[in-house]
């Protein structure tokens, strides 16, 4: 399967977007294609539904989201909610884009975890019509460390992402049209 990982930050070290490496990693070791799109790499200019023309970002965002069997969305938790520059991002993905497709949504926060942010998440996924898987990631406080080989440090960290990995690709694969 191909699985587009959309990392909500606009921070340069971001531990969410740190995270969504990771998880492209293990989707890779899993025999997935995994392809991540950072939005502090790829820098969107603000939506205005008013505008017709798309710029390169745009369209990049456009097509690698329409090309995804599934996607992860993961975004830091500012004040109770998802990052700006991802719902930005998401304004652009009109339905056509995340029809029927399964998403899982991960935060990281500052706090013990990011449940708010991940339920804003829900509701923009129901919206755009993807399945919201219904497990999801959230890493918070000291949980939010990695090593120098971009591995979350702590074991249950690890075993969290892997176990919810697992339960989004079965329900991915199980949801997939024929073809």
């Amino acid at each position: 399967m191909r699985i587009v990982l959309i990392a909500g930050s606009n921070r340069k070290e971001a531990t969410s977007t740190k995270l969504v490496r990771y998880m492209a990693t293990q989707l890779e070791e899993k025999g997935h294609e995994a392809i991540v799109i950072d939005l502090y790499q790829l820098q969107l200019p603000l939506y205005c539904p008013d505008s017709n023309e798309d710029d390169a970002n745009v369209i990049r965002l456009k097509e690698t989201a329409s090309s995804a069997d599934a996607i992860v969305l993961a975004t830091p938790e500012y004040h109770g909610s998802m990052s700006g520059v991802l719902k930005n991002a998401l304004d652009y993905l009109s339905f056509e884009y995340v029809n029927n497709k399964v998403v899982l949504s991960a935060s990281s926060a500052g706090g013990a975890v990011g449940v708010s942010s991940l339920t804003h998440l829900q509701t923009i996924v129901r919206n755009l019509h993807g399945i919201n898987c219904p497990e999801w990631v959230s890493i918070g406080g000291d949980f939010r460390q990695f090593t120098e080989e971009n591995q979350p440090q702590h074991a249950n960290v690890i075993q969290r992402v892997n176990k919810t990995l697992d339960y989004f690709l079965t329900l991915a694969e199980q949801t997939r049209p024929l073809t």
